[in-house]
């Protein structure tokens, strides 16, 4: 597809041997601030699409039909917090040693996920990989067996980010659908049409809104990751996977669109935190990283968020925001 935006260098891809491309961003997205810091470990570089602005980015031609396509008046929802009806709300993570062992973990989609197989004995099974799965690790949805399942494992020291999808210890031995391996010292895509825990094949943790950042350093410095349930079967590099179900009509957005609340959006009677919040969405926007329900934006688990500050997000309704140009969607599966 031809980009209606020839003059602007918004993304530069450049394919490198092996797996993975680096990004970088370009003139359009100038200044971007220093990356995120997690256990001791930047999320990505600095000029990384996370870290990225796009407060000064195009509003895309086709952001009015995005938003009627999501529905104007849909709320946003904070699908994050403390727990509710036994469960944990929120995508909660770990942190481990440099050297955490390694064990075996299988997945169904074995030949879209890094496998990191040389390290813990596998039995030579091309479908199982080696992961530093802690004794007892935090997942998504524990202790109730249901939901994404998502586990995310910082490694300090060596600043990789594992991250599997549906993933289970039930029978004894770990299994998961996907898995993906995240160099945090690169600008990393997965190769073309490849998965990784999200839908979208983007990394998950550092489009988190993660409780210190908020409620201890007061400043959000990175996109925040949030789903929809109609995509378009498409994806905007970074991004490399879609299971969008809108097939290719294009007045959908695809996986990896940018929105960002509207300059215009007046925050004041807001508590504090969401401020902090809402600033990050009109500095840094949001991802459409996965499929799921209609503006349901993304956190980590923390007992010590306050829900009902929290609730305050659902004041805001998509037509709040705008999709702003950041390249031109891939299509996927019978879209190309």
């Amino acid at each position: 597809m031809h980009s209606p935006y020839p003059a602007i260098a918004g993304l530069l891809i450049l394919w490198m041997s092996g797996s993975s491309a680096a990004i970088i961003m370009q003139d359009g997205f100038e200044n971007p601030a220093s990356a995120p810091i997690v256990g001791g470990c930047n999320l990505f570089p600095d000029n990384n699409m996370w870290n990225t602005p796009i407060d000064q980015a195009p509003l895309h031609p086709d952001s009015n039909s995005y938003i009627a396509s999501i529905g104007a008046n849909t709320s946003l929802h904070s699908d994050f917090g403390t727990s509710w009806a036994g469960r944990d709300i929120g995508i909660p993570f770990n942190i481990v040693p440099m050297g955490q062992n390694r064990v075996p973990i299988q997945f169904q989609w074995w030949d879209e996920s890094d496998l990191e197989a040389d390290r813990c004995n596998t039995g030579g099974a091309q479908d199982t990989g080696c992961y530093p799965i802690p004794a007892n690790p935090v997942i998504e949805g524990a202790p109730v067996d249901e939901g994404d399942r998502h586990l995310l494992i910082l490694e300090q020291g060596s600043c990789k980010l594992y991250e599997t999808y549906a993933t289970s210890n039930a029978s004894g031995g770990w299994t998961a659908g996907s898995g993906a391996i995240w160099d945090l010292n690169q600008n990393q895509q997965r190769p073309a049409g490849w998965t990784s825990a999200d839908a979208s094949g983007l990394a998950i943790l550092p489009g988190l809104i993660r409780y210190n950042e908020v409620m201890v350093e007061g400043e959000i410095r990175h996109a925040i990751r949030f789903t929809l349930s109609n995509i378009r079967s498409a994806y905007i590099p970074p991004a490399s996977h879609s299971d969008g179900r809108g097939g290719c009509d294009s007045q959908l957005p695809a996986m990896g669109q940018r929105f960002r609340l509207r300059a215009d959006y007046d925050i004041s009677s807001f508590s504090a935190p969401v401020q902090v919040i809402l600033r990050a969405m009109k500095k840094w926007g949001i991802v459409l990283a996965d499929t799921g329900s209609d503006m349901f934006i993304s956190g980590e688990h923390h007992d010590n968020w306050d829900d009902e500050m929290l609730a305050e997000l659902g004041q805001l309704v998509a037509g709040d925001f705008e999709a702003v140009y950041t390249g031109d969607p891939v299509g996927y599966g019978n879209c190309n």
